[in-house]
This record gives C-alpha cells, sequence and structure tokens, in this order.
C-alpha cells in the first residue's frame, strides 16, 4: 500500500503482499518509532494484523530489550511480550546519513508511528508537518503523554503516573481509604489499543480521502476518558445529579468471595439470577426484600445486597459453588493465579498459548490475541528481532549500496 508522494494511490484497492498471508493489514508497513510499552503494544497489534512492522530503534535498542530474564543478551522477556511480529533497524539518527537513510524508509511507509515527545521528534526533524510534506499519503502517529495545548503537553508520562493522575489509583482511594496501582501495565497497554484503533482508523480515513492523517493518541486523555465511562456516573449532567463514582463497582464488598476452601468471582445481575441465587443459598425470601427487588433497589443499596450475599458462600467449596452456579447459568469463575492460566482447560482446548520456535531464543509459548479471522488465529509471522537484525537487508531494499550501509551504520 506504498502511497509515496501520491496520495491518490490510497484510494486504490491495495496490492497482493508478496507473503500471500491474506491478512488484513499484509499490504501495510509501518514505520515504528516507538519503545517501553505504549508503543510497541499498538504495533504489535497491527504487526498480528499483518503489517510489516520496521522497528527503528537507537544503537543502544529498546530498553525493553534488558527487562527480564533473556537466553541472550538484549532479547528480555518483556521485549519479547511485545514485539512479535516485527523487523528491527538500528539507526542513530544524531547522525545525519542515518537520519537520511529514515527519510527513505518514510518514502515506502504507509503510516511512521512514535511515542518520542513532541520537542524532540522536532529537533531530530521528523515532526508531522515535515513527515507529511515528504509523504502526502503517510499516516503519521503521534503516542503522547499528555495532548497538546494545555499546561502538561510535552511533559514525559509513564504508566504508573498516569494510572495516579487519570483517576485510576483514585478508585481505590474512594472504595479502601488508600490509592493503589492496578498490578498490571495497564495505562500503556489501555492507550496502546487506543492508538491501534486510532491508527486502523486513520489508514480507513486514508483510503476514504487519497490523503494522508495526522493522528494523535494521548494517554491521559485516554486513560481518564476510559475510567470515566462508568465513573462519571449522575455528574455526566450539568449540573451534576450525583458526585463522579460507580457505586456497584466502588462497593468495598466487590472483591472475590471466600467459600470454604479458597474463593470465587461471580455475579449475579438480573432480577432472574438473582431469585435463582438466593434460591440456591437457602434464602428465597430475599427476593422480596425491598432493598434488592429491582436492579435499582439492589444499585441503592449494593454495599448491604454484597454483603449479604458473599455471607451465604463460605459453607461450601469453591468446586460445589461453580457447578451449582453454572447450573443455574449465574456467571461465575475460579480465582485464577497467573501460574493457573497455563493449565486453564479452555485455553488449552482453544490453543490459546501457542508453541513458538524462535531462531535464535528457543521454544517459547506465545499468548493469542483476543481475534479470529475466519475462525483462524492470527499467526506469529516473524519472531522478535534481534537488535538490528534486518538492517542491511532494509537499507538494500530502499537503494543504498554496501558503501552507503557502511556509512549509515556507523563503519
Amino acid at each position: 500500500m506504498n502511497t509515496t508522494n501520491d496520495p491518490a494511490a490510497a484510494s486504490k484497492p491495495a496490492a497482493a503482499s508478496p507473503a500471500g498471508t491474506g491478512l488484513p493489514l499484509e499490504a501495510v508497513r509501518i514505520l515504528d518509532l516507538t519503545t517501553i510499552v505504549y508503543g510497541p503494544y499498538a504495533t504489535q497489534l497491527l504487526g498480528d494484523f499483518g503489517a510489516e512492522i520496521v522497528k527503528v530503534e537507537a544503537p543502544g535498542g529498546d530498553a525493553m530489550r534488558q527487562m527480564g530474564p533473556e537466553r541472550s543478551p538484549r532479547m528480555a522477556a518483556l521485549f519479547l511480550g511485545m514485539n512479535r511480529n516485527k523487523k528491527s533497524i538500528v539507526l542513530d539518527l544524531k547522525r545525519a546519513a542515518a537520519r537520511e537513510a529514515l527519510w527513505r524508509l518514510v518514502d515506502s511507509a504507509d503510516v511512521f508511528v512514535h511515542n518520542i515527545r513532541p520537542h524532540k521528534i522536532l529537533k531530530l526533524g521528523f515532526d508531522p508537518d515535515r513527515v507529511m510534506a515528504r509523504n502526502p499519503g503517510i499516516v503519521y502517529a503521534g503516542l503522547y503523554g499528555y495532548r497538546d495545548g494545555g499546561p502538561y503537553a510535552g511533559r514525559p508520562a509513564y504508566d504508573d503516573v498516569i494510572q495516579g493522575q487519570a483517576g485510576l489509583a483514585g478508585t481505590f482511594l474512594a472504595r479502601d481509604g488508600a490509592p493503589n496501582l492496578i498490578p498490571t501495565i495497564a495505562a500503556d497497554k489501555i492507550s496502546g489499543l487506543l492508538a491501534s484503533n486510532g491508527i486502523l482508523a486513520a489508514l480507513l480515513q486514508r483510503r476514504n480521502t487519497g490523503r494522508g492523517v495526522y493522528v494523535e493518541t494521548a494517554m491521559f486523555e485516554g486513560i481518564a476518558g476510559f475510567t470515566l465511562a462508568e465513573h462519571q456516573y449522575g455528574a455526566i449532567f450539568s449540573p451534576p445529579m450525583t458526585p463522579p463514582g460507580y457505586p456497584r463497582v466502588l462497593s468495598p464488598h466487590r472483591r472475590p468471595q471466600p467459600t470454604a476452601d479458597g474463593f470465587i468471582c461471580l455475579l449475579a445481575y438480573t432480577d432472574a439470577q438473582w431469585e435463582r441465587f438466593w434460591a440456591l443459598v437457602g434464602r428465597p425470601e430475599m427476593t422480596d426484600d425491598p432493598r434488592f427487588r429491582t436492579i435499582g433497589d439492589r444499585l441503592n443499596h449494593v454495599d448491604a445486597l454484597y454483603g449479604e450475599s458473599g455471607r451465604e458462600l463460605v459453607g461450601r467449596t469453591s468446586a460445589e459453588w461453580l457447578d451449582l452456579m453454572r447450573g443455574a447459568e449465574i456467571p461465575c469463575g475460579p480465582v485464577n493465579t497467573l501460574d493457573d492460566l497455563y493449565g486453564d482447560p479452555h485455553l488449552a482446548a482453544t490453543g490459546f498459548f501457542r508453541p513458538f520456535e524462535h531462531p535464535t531464543e528457543g521454544p517459547m509459548d506465545i499468548p493469542d490475541t483476543a481475534f479470529r479471522f475466519d475462525r483462524a488465529a492470527l499467526p506469529v509471522r516473524l519472531g522478535q528481532p534481534q537488535l538490528g537484525e534486518h538492517t542491511e537487508a532494509l537499507l538494500a531494499e530502499a537503494g543504498f549500496d554496501a558503501a552507503e550501509i557502511t556509512e549509515i551504520a556507523g563503519g
């Protein structure tokens, strides 16, 4: 889907990929100047969809190459988790020859994506105005911590900071009396999902208009909106009808429920599900309790509801309750540890953990995506790249000769 200096080409049907994968983005080339989690998670998703991801790295490589256990230098676990289906080229953009090489790659790219702060990408010379002037058909994706135009613009941003600033940590404060962080890199990964969606939408807009698009994704605004989707609650009205905060999920009783030998998670929600729940625990009269008759009543008395229902589960084992609840079609499940996921029967039956023989790192298990296309999982087409593994091949493809490649590499 090369649209080099030809905006009209963006609206033409994509040519078939030489690889013939049949994947939705197989003819799309993405220059990926992202590091850490936010950007690499976004581009890995696009690579899973078939795009050619050219990961442009500084001589030291993405910092995640050194995070966690490793079999080979600069191929650490966290890097492996977010960089499959990519190629790696090393360019020291402080050097003129390397910047010229990147410009040549811009000419053949459909998407240019980075998570470099605006003033730094401007200093390098690859700001949106200059990149889109060079290739008017390109989608330029800027992944930022904060939207431009406000007092936080240009500040560095990481997951822990955004979890606090965008209200996620504050939900723990409202519920537990002390703030906390979700023990996963939630802000980065959610922002990566948002960024990948924005890039896909921009590619569709380009197809429809024949023109390149500058799309921005901001972590702070994205996670604030994500948090407020339910927690804005009555404050969505002007003037507010209630303070922000969705009572059901802020209830201190909303937690995995203890049983005789462990914990389970369950959520009766509809009137019929609650009627069946109260019958199962031997308290059918609770169906007529005025606090719990309707979904609105239950929401208004959610602490009492969860307190009463939770107390009924300690008399049987987790397995007994799960069997009973599933028989009554009440949504429920076990509380799995991270280790438990590897033995989960459903994940095993659906082939979620995919064995992959990496050409340098050996055997590994790669988690599946959420997607199937025509009932088929998205393939792992390329193992996670060694630092600079594809530098020579990509530069040769861009038209540089051996002497020029040596100069670009700083030899």
